[in-house]
Parts: structure tokens; sequence; C-alpha cells
């Protein structure tokens, strides 16, 4: 049963006006035509906190209206205009960071340092795309044929729509829309079920940055109703740009749809990333990056480690390292200031680890760490007088190609390690796999770096380090990793706009 709209928090925010409970449209806030909500649960309770609007189909064209309308004048913005509200929406982000910060927590679940590191990496989308809203070039030259002159013209697309995962609910957004206001467009914000009052919070601060009436819409809704919803908003004639997040599966989805108006899409979809530790690396250096790497969020990042592979020579020293360090993971509800790895955001993501775990050991995996059990609460606690849907880190050993973990990406705080003899196994070994998102390798053999860098089929490799997503860094995939760029130079906001070719014969030759 929904509860009514928000009122009793279990925490204390300083601005409390932050916290928004209903959709964002043309600068109102409104409720869902059906006049149902859904509920926001904390993940580390399993308890309802708020409530918001449950949009249908039926709710699209309104915020498409008001982001059509917005885009007449917002397209003719100047470059520095742009750049300014963006950097105004950026200061207002870092001002309210402690707010937010509470706010992601008990909505996805992830430690309060997590997320302010979430925050902190994504005003460099704000801070990035700000510069790039005045460097919108377009060209012109001297053709062959003679008395001519072309030129590019760069114009923004139009309407664009930004459906976005749980995971980083604040980082996703910033990324697309920034990318896409320095562009010119205007855009409606479809954020997932489990985290839609981060996503309204900085509606609320896009307006106070002075962002005009329709440029930012946000459409809340449930997991029954986002397909229908999503569906509209690709399908819609007015809308010209969709960028997506979230699994291979869906993104299939998504791409069809829009294939069927020859929408512009991007694609950022699901990982099965390898990460490979070699006999000369630097094992102090590798176990560091990849605690963090593979712990944050408690294993739910596209990004993340999902297959771990070390040398023989090794492998037995980097095990026991990982374990030992690993240990000392403190498992607990995001809003504690012991916890170093929070709750799992969604009972389903507890099933998929607890079936991978239990196809390894069926098929001779040994588990070194953990149980690979977790916890589903039902709202009053299982037993412990605690609830929330929490998993301790699992490490197993004598992983093979046939299982599950191999093929499949896991998104829980689940490692598998297997072992490799020679570079050319575990480059294919690294390659056996439908997706192409990130790779990470671990050596000091220059030669072996440049080799990699071209033989491992991913669109971001790491070397010698974890996590190499930044702003400036274009951020994408391949194979069933999806296609096109987010954040990076040129890249990201070309993804948002049009290239006009104008082609003008000179009546006097030059």
């Amino acid at each position: 049963m929904e509860m009514s709209p928000t009122t009793d928090l279990p925490f204390t925010l300083r601005d409390a006006s932050l916290l928004k409970d209903q959709s964002f449209v043309n600068a109102q806030w409104v409720e869902a035509k059906s006049g149902k909500r859904f509920n926001v649960i904390d993940p580390g309770s399993d308890k309802t906190w708020a409530s918001c609007p449950d949009n249908g189909p039926e709710d699209a064209e309104a915020a498409v209206a008001a982001a059509h309308a917005a885009f007449q004048t917002y397209r003719k913005v100047n470059p520095r205009q742009r750049a300014q509200l963006l950097v105004a929406w950026h200061k207002l982000i870092d001002d309210n960071k402690e707010d937010l910060a509470t706010i992601m927590t008990w909505e996805s679940g992830k430690p309060l340092a997590e997320a302010h590191g979430e925050i902190a990496y994504a005003l460099g989308f704000t801070w990035w795309f700000a510069g790039e809203a005045e460097r919108i070039q377009g060209a012109v030259s001297v053709p062959a044929a003679p008395n001519r002159r072309v030129m590019v013209v760069k114009q923004p697309i139009g309407v664009a729509v930004a459906l976005v995962p749980w995971n980083f609910p604040l980082a996703m957004i910033l990324r697309k829309a920034g990318a896409a206001f320095a562009a010119g467009c205007t855009m409606i914000v479809k954020p997932s079920p489990e985290t839609p009052l981060t996503c309204l919070a900085l509606a609320e601060l896009a307006a106070r940055a002075g962002y005009a009436p329709g440029v930012l819409n946000v459409l809340t809704t449930s997991l029954a109703n986002t397909p229908p919803l999503s569906e509209a908003l690709c399908l819609h004639p007015r809308v010209h740009k969709v960028s997506f997040t979230g699994s291979t599966r869906v993104g299939k989805i998504v791409a069809g749809l829009c294939a069927r108006n020859l929408k512009k899409c991007t694609l950022e979809l699901g990982g099965n990333c390898p990460f490979i530790v070699f006999d000369d690396a630097n094992l102090e250096q590798a176990l560091e990056q990849f605690m963090a790497l593979k712990w944050r969020h408690a294993g739910q990042a596209c990004i993340t480690a999902n297959r771990l592979y070390v040398q023989a020579g090794v492998y037995d020293e980097f095990t026991q390292r990982l374990v030992e360090r690993t240990k000392r993971l403190v498992v607990g509800h995001g809003a504690s200031a012991d916890t170093t790895m929070g709750p799992v955001t969604t009972p389903n993501g507890i099933k998929k680890a607890e079936e991978q775990v239990s196809d390894a050991l069926k098929l001779g995996a040994t588990l070194v760490l953990g149980s690979g059990k977790g916890r589903l609460a039902d709202g009053a606690g299982n037993g412990d007088g605690v609830g929330g849907y929490f998993m301790h880190p699992t490490i197993l050993t004598g992983m093979t190609r046939d299982m599950l973990m191999t093929r499949e990406e896991t998104f829980a705080p689940v490692c598998g390690v297997y072992a490799f003899n020679t570079e050319d196994e575990v480059t294919r070994w690294a390659n056996d796999t439908s997706m192409g998102l990130a790779s990470y390798a671990f050596t000091k053999n220059v030669d072996r770096v440049f080799r990699l860098a071209e033989n491992l089929e991913a669109g971001m490799i790491g070397v010698n380090t974890g996590n190499s997503s930044a702003a400036e860094s274009p951020f994408g995939g391949m194979k069933e990793s999806g296609y096109g760029k987010e954040s990076g130079k040129d890249v990201a906001v070309n993804e948002y706009l049009v290239a006009k070719t104008v082609t003008i014969t000179l009546e006097d030759h030059f």
C-alpha cells in the first residue's frame, strides 16, 4: 500500500525544502494523472520512508510538450549563458552536498562516505561541461569544386530523454544533463524507482540556479510503470535523443524502440569486467585498487571488477592478502559512521548473487570468505531485529570458465578468483564475453601494457588503476556493453548535436 506524501523522515536535512516528493514538469511540482504513488524503500532496513508519483505513459505528453516549448528558446541561449547556468547549478549542488548525500544513502543504501564520493565525482561533469559549452565549433573548408565553400554548422538536436539507474543516481544525471545543457538541449529524466528523490532534489537546485521552466523535467515512476512510461518517451515524435544507462537486456529494448523512428540513442550497458594481476605487478597497488573498485556500493557498478585473474606465481599470496583486507570491511546501514560497505539495493541482487555462488560451488569452486548467502528482510526484520538487504563480502577460489560468474555480470559483493599462466591465455579469457565495457591490468612490463591496450576488447582500459572514469575521459563500451560516449572532450556534447553541411557557390572567383 502506498504511503501518503513524505512527512516524517528518519533523518534531518539542513534544508528540508530540498526534499521533494512530486514530479517536476515545466517548473511545477505535480502528481501523476492517475493520482497513484509508489513507495521509496530504505535498503538498509527494508522500511518505507517516502513516496513519489507513479507516472504512466499518459503523463509523458505534458513533459515532452514542456521540454519542446522550452527548447525553442533554450536552443538560442548564448553558449556563455549556458556555461554560467551550469556553473550556478554546480555551486548549488556543492553547497547542498551534505543533504544530497543523506538522501542518496537512504535511497540507495551506499555508505555516506561513498555518497560524498559520488557527489565529488558528479560535480566534475557540471564543471567540465560548463567549459565545453563555449567550445562547440563548426568548420569552414575549401572543396575541390571551384568557387565553393563548405560550412559545417552544429546545432542542438532537440528534446532529450535520460533513463538513469539507481546505483549512481546523481552522477548519471549530471553526466547526461551536463552534456545536453551545454549543447542547448532540454531534457526529461526518468529516474529509477529506487532513487527518485535524489533526482528531484537536483531538479529543485536547477530551478534555483535559473534554468527556465521546461528545460529540466523529471517523471518518477514505479517498477511496474517503468516499461510503459519509458516506451512512451522513447517513441514520442518530439523526442530526438535518448540516453540510457542500465542492463544489456533493457538496452536492446530501448535501442529497438528508438530504431522505429531512427532516434539518436546512447547506450551505456552492463559489464563483465576482467581485473588482471600479473606476476610483475605491484601487489599492494593492485590490492588497493581492487578493494576500492570491487566492494564500492557492495559491488553494484557496471565498471566493477567482475572476474579477478591472478597469475599463478602470485595467486596464493594475492588471494591471501585480499581475504585478510576484505575481512576488515564493516557491513551495515549506510548512515552509520562505522559502515564501509552498505546493503545491496534490491532483493533481486541478492537472489542472483546466491545463484551464482551456488553454481560455482557445485562446479568445484572453494568458498574462502563469507557464506555466499544474503539476508532478505520482510520489513519487520529477520529474527535478529534488523532488516535490510545485506550480503557479507564473499570470495571464491578455483574459478573456471564454465561457471555462471564467468559469463554473467554479478552486481553484488561476490568475488571469484581465477588462476592463469600466460598473457595470451588471460587475454583470451578476458575477451571471452559478449560484453566489453572496461578491463583492468596490473603489470610493470611496458611492452605488455601496449599489447594489452590493443588486444583487450573493452571501451575503457585501466592500467595499474582500478577506476579511470572522470569527466574529461570518454566513457563507453563496445560489443554488448553499448555504443556512444559520455563525458570527455567533444564526444559527449556531440551526442546531443546535429551537424548541418552548408555548401555555398560564390559568384566571383577568389
